[in-house]
This record gives C-alpha cells, structure tokens and sequence, in this order.
C-alpha cells in the first residue's frame, strides 16, 4: 500500500453565497412595517494550511475532491444567514501549489503559512439592505454568488539542509540512520529506498535536517527509474553529499563513474549548479573498500571536492562529517537575506478607471467584461423584472451605456456581459430609462413590462365613473 505520496491533483469547491431574503416586516396594526429582509451568509474559503507534523500527500490521494460549505441564505425579521465554514487542509512543509497548466500559484514554506486555494461566494443582499429613499420597500434580493471551483496540483519539495545523493545500495539509508533518528528500511539490494528519508542532526549548537533521495540511476532526469520522481526533493537543499560505494560488488562500476553519471543527471535538471558539494566515500569499513577509497582520492582532490572516508557500520569518521555539514548548513542560513515584516501596500485605482470594458466582436456582439458588472449579473434574478430593473440602474451608473454608445451599438445591437462560456446576453435597448422611483408594484418594473389591457380598462371606468359624479353634483339643485 501506498504510504507516501509527493504529488497529487486536487479538485477544490468554495462554498456558495447563499441567497438574500426578500420579505416585508409583518405586525398587528402595522400594514406596512418596511423591508425586513437579511442578507445571504458568506461561503466557506478553501485554505491550504502548512502543518509540521504532516509529511506526505497520501489523505489528497486518496480522496481528491475536496469542498466547503455554503452560506445560509437570509431570513425575514432582519437575520442573516450564518456563513460557511472555511474548510482547512493541512499540507506540509515545502508544498509548492499550480493550476491545472503547471503555473507556480503559491509555495508554501514555514509553518502556519496560509493559501487561499478557492474563496467562498459573497452572500446576496436582502431587500432591508437594498432598501433607500427611492426604492423604499424592494420587492427583490440579491443571489448569493457561487463559490470558485477548479483543479490544482499539489506537489511536495522537501525542506532540508543537507541531500543524500547517490547510486541505489551506495550506503545512503544506512549514513541517514546513524547520522540521525531516522530509521529507514535498509537491505542490501537495489531500490530499496522507494521514499525520500528525512532526519535531525544536532552538530555542536547547529541542528539541520538531511534527507536521503532514492536512488538515481543514468536516465533519471528524463524519468527513467525513481530519479524523476524524487529529483524535487533536492531543489531546496543547501549542500549536496554524494555517497560514493567503495566496496560496490557490481564490476562495471566504479565511485568515479558513478559520480560523474549523477552529476551528468543533476546538471540535466537544472538548478543545481550553486550548491556546494561534499564526496562521502563510504563502507571504508571493508578493506577493499579502503584500498579502492585511497586510489580515487588524489582524482577527487583534484577536483576541488571535500572528501570524507566513513563506515556506518564502525561509525568512523561520522563526527567530522557532521560538523562539516554544520558549517556550511550555518554558512548557507547566515548568507540568507532577512526576512522583513510584510508591508501592506496600497495601490488606488486610477480616476479614469471604469472598472470594465467594452469590445466588438467579430460578429457584432459587444461584450462588457469586468469585476463588478459581472459580479452584479451573478447577483441578479432575471425572473424578478424589479431585480433586473434594479441592475440597469447599476449598470447604468457605471457608465456602461454611455460606453456602448461610444463603442457604436444601437437599438437592437447583442451585448454579452461575461466571459464567452458563461455570459448573459440581451438585445440592447438605449431608450429603458432608469430610475428607481419609476417602478410600480412589488416585483415589478414596468420599463420592462407589455401593454396591461385589463388595468387600462379599469383607469378608464374608474376615470369615466369619476367625470359622472362631478357633473352630478354641478348640476344638483339641492
């Protein structure tokens, strides 16, 4: 069974905005009480948390659909509807987020650090708040907006000072397991370590942590083996460590080629090239192994590298090794620039900023994009005509008519508000007045009503009726 897991595609889902309540305050002796309704609750965020004590992505790959709850919608009597609540996913340490085309979105690094993957819907407006002077008891509410969806990929860089790089069965399980606590499954064939390790060294006052990267084999930068898999592992490091076998029982190896065929693969993912490198020769233990150690070290000198002979086995030379890497693990932290407090900056829109755009299409569509007529299309119940009077008053006062009539639209011509999948489209009419105080009953709006008959049969008795009675009581000798 799987225990670890390094990369995962998770399909997050906000919560929805519930919907505003359109209701009217009810009361013995009070007809007319006023608007009472609240507003929509606030969906729930989707928030990627780093925790220390995970250490793998193994719950996302198991259950990759993960989803927030809705906001309540709004109630009569002034309540709102309570909001959804956040639904918190603890990621670990070094966890780098992309969208579903591999850009970088977030890089997670430090315990506590947040990322919002999907926000939660807005909750619609209920008719007490949209309530004003004009428009003193609204027959409408605002819909809740919908929550964000979409796919993101999860992919874990582990954070440690020090990297274990070598041929599979070169010692690097074993060098991990007395260096640290760690205790890795150790054997003496091929691929036996099938996850990155990860352990604690304290060397004097300096404690780092080193992580033992299964083995690369020649091919691993293009996927061949586990090298691919385990190559990001290394990204973060401060120095690499290359363990060398020196008592190999493969005849066509030797520590030199094996060196040079990783560096080849490390120079072939890129990246790397600043880290400081340190040779370990290990198993010295075995007398082969120290007589093959003693021929290759003057090449390995002469390269400009670090050398260290040590045997896990007798535990010879793991104390120089240690504060070796301390030094330069200490070298590497003090080198680093200070992290400064967050500064909060303001960017104002510019005053000639509408906030949206209008374009012509090549087949005569306008179409309106931006945040807020979007957002109030979201918020709009086409089947309620006061809503939809209410939002061409919005859009109104924002300019987009006038742009329209700059853009050249007229009479009849199509206007899209929206991105081409999800967009309201309407035939433009530039002579719909707007104007609160122009509407009629509850519900109603009639800019965007046909012709009522029966209601101009009744104006007319009722006037008719009237002129009869007037003339009635001119004429009356009484």
């Amino acid at each position: 069974m799987t225990t670890f897991v390094d990369r995962v595609e998770l399909h997050v889902a906000a919560g929805n905005g519930g919907h505003g309540c359109a209701s009217v305050h009810r009361e013995k002796f009070k007809p007319l009480g006023g608007p009472d309704g609240g507003n929509g609750g606030r969906g729930g965020d989707v928030i990627l948390v780093v925790d220390q004590s995970v250490t793998t992505l193994l719950d996302y790959h198991h259950s990759p659909h993960r989803k927030a709850t809705n906001g309540k919608p709004g109630e009569g009597g002034n309540r709102s509807g309570k909001d959804g609540t956040d639904l918190i996913l603890p990621v670990p340490d070094g966890t780098v987020v992309q969208d579903s085309r591999g850009n970088v979105l977030a890089d997670l690094v430090g315990h506590g650090t947040r990322f919002i993957a999907a926000q939660g819907g807005r909750g619609g407006l209920g008719n007490a708040a949209l309530a004003s002077a004009r428009r003193k008891a609204p027959g409408f509410a605002l819909l809740g907006e919908p929550g964000d969806t979409g796919d993101i990929v999860l992919e874990l860089k582990t954070v440690a000072d020090v990297a274990l790089v070598g041929y599979p069965s070169a010692g690097k399980s074993s060098l991990i397991s007395v260096l640290s606590a760690a205790k890795p499954k150790i054997a003496d064939y091929p691929f036996t370590t099938l996850v990155p390790n990860l352990g604690v060294v304290t060397a004097g006052s300096t404690v780092y942590t080193i992580a033992d990267v299964p083995g690369l084999i020649p091919g691993a930068s293009q996927g061949k083996g586990l090298g691919l898999e385990f190559l990001r592992h290394v990204e973060r490091c401060s120095v690499l460590v290359h363990v060398l076998d020196t008592a190999t029982l493969e005849s066509e190896r030797d520590p030199l080629t094996d060196l040079d065929v990783i560096e080849s693969e490390l120079a072939e993912y890129g990246g790397l090239g600043d880290r400081p490198r340190i040779v370990v020769l290990n198993k010295v233990d075995i007398p082969d192994g120290q007589d093959l150690a003693d021929i290759i070290r003057p090449e390995l000198e002469s390269r400009g590298y670090q050398i260290f002979e040590v045997s896990a086995v007798s535990r010879s030379g793991l104390k120089d090794l240690s504060f070796a890497l301390a030094k330069i693990v200490a070298e590497a932290r003090a080198a680093k620039p200070k992290e400064e407090a967050t500064r909060i900056v303001i960017r104002p829109k510019a005053v000639d900023d509408a906030g949206f755009t209008v374009t012509v299409e090549a087949d005569g569509l306008f179409r309106v994009r931006g945040e807020k007529p979007e957002r109030w299309v979201r918020q709009t119940d086409f089947n309620n005509d006061e809503a939809v009077g209410y939002l061409a008053d919005r859009l109104n006062r924002l300019g987009v008519e006038e742009e329209l009539v700059k853009a050249g639209a007229r009479a009849g011509d199509g206007v899209a508000i929206g991105p081409e999948e999800n967009a309201v489209v309407f035939d433009w009419e530039p002579t719909i007045s707007a104007g609160a105080e122009m509407l009629g009953r509850r519900g109603e709006d009639h800019r965007f009503e046909a012709p009522r008959p029966a209601a101009q049969r009744r104006r007319e008795r009722d006037a008719e009726r009237d002129d009869a009675e007037r003339e009635y009581d001119e004429f009356d000798p009484f």
